[in-house]
């Protein structure tokens, strides 16, 4: 599969799932980082608003959480990768963690195994990231 511009009209965002208790954490990390990462947190106010909230214990171990570690693929390349996604603070590309205010981390909270999304990329092309496996926290 090719790039996909960034025409909306072509974006799929499928049903995403947070906790009530992550929710609020992630709305102030985005505001907090606002300055430094504007359009990643941009991104992840927008999917916090359009999430469904449910209580911690009632998050499926599936769904992309804090802490979870994810297995996705990136359909344009072919790349499948396995990070975990973390706090700012405690982000370490070389150790495979990534934080949830960066433009991957933003994209893959809340979504489940199986479930794909359509989501930018640092050269500002869209591209469809697919979940394949998610080990919870």
């Amino acid at each position: 599969m090719s790039d996909i511009t960034l025409g909306r009209s072509s974006a799929r965002r499928p049903p995403i799932l947070l906790s009530e208790d992550a929710h609020g954490i992630l709305v102030g990390l985005a505001m907090r980082g606002a300055r430094r990462t504007p359009e990643a947190a941009r991104l992840l106010l927008e999917e916090a608003d359009r999430a469904r909230l449910v209580p911690e214990a009632r998050l499926p171990a599936d769904v992309v959480a804090l802490g979870s570690r994810v297995t996705f693929t990136d359909e344009a390349s072919g790349v499948t990768r396995t990070v975990q996604v973390v706090l700012p603070s405690e982000a370490d590309i070389g150790q495979g963690r990534i934080s949830i205010l960066s433009l991957v981390g933003a994209g893959l909270i809340g979504l489940r195994a199986g479930q794909s999304i359509d989501w930018p990329v640092q050269d500002g092309r869209l591209r469809r990231l697919t979940v394949t496996e998610v080990t919870a926290p």
